[in-house]
């Protein structure tokens, strides 16, 4: 994954420079970067090309790094924003018709099961305790993941950007050229979808440890 930078590094070696040696970035930064993609594109090959590009896109850039923010920080900023035009790409390639269906408030969502008449959950979500903690409960993130993977890849990708990158929904809707309501509506089925995934696979894991 560093041939290519390695490469342009050394085509380049007098040029002097604020930060750090590039060539290290791997070592230093490349763990870390590679677990952010991933968490974002759940696709190794995918997380491997986004560091790649990354670290290149970052020697090309190096004269506007001011150091105001760590050399870690960054490399994840640009990170993001590769994984957000990845993400974009992907979701432009989905056929309108596939957009329109998926995003449409009218059609069954096979989530109506879960509210009464009044707009009341019928069965309220479950306490899964202090959400930071989860969040560090490693046997917890591998289901969230797993529950990810089980949508359909447009819904997985809205909320990666939503979600996992931080875009606010207007930015959602100006990166992918959708409407509000289609984003309010795709976020909606993908976090609906995700907890029942979770309470049923969560739930069969805490039975087997009780």
């Amino acid at each position: 994954m560093s041939s290519e930078l390695e490469k342009i590094v050394a085509s380049d070696a007098t040029h002097e420079t604020a930060i750090s040696d590039p060539e290290r970035w791997l070592q230093k930064f490349g763990d870390y970067l590679f677990h952010y993609a991933l968490q974002r594109l759940h696709d190794t090959a995918h997380a491997e090309d986004m560091v790649q590009e990354t670290l290149v896109a970052a020697f090309h850039a190096r004269k506007n790094y001011t150091g105001q923010g760590s050399e870690k920080t960054w490399l994840t900023g640009i990170l993001k924003h590769k994984i957000i035009d990845f993400i974009r790409k992907q979701v432009r390639e989905s056929t309108v018709d596939n957009i329109n269906a998926l995003s449409d408030a009218t059609a069954e969502s096979g989530t109506n099961n879960l509210f009464d008449t009044r707009g009341h959950w019928i069965r309220p979500p479950q306490n899964w305790g202090n959400p930071d903690k989860m969040l560090q409960n490693s046997q917890f993130m591998d289901t969230f993941e797993q529950c990810l993977k089980r949508l359909k890849p447009i819904l997985a990708r809205i909320f990666t950007l939503k979600e996992l990158t931080g875009l606010t929904t207007k930015e959602i809707c100006n990166e992918l050229d959708i409407t509000t309501t289609n984003s309010n509506v795709m976020l909606y089925r993908a976090r609906m979808s995700l907890r029942q995934c979770l309470e049923l696979r969560w739930s069969d894991i805490n039975s087997e440890k009780s």
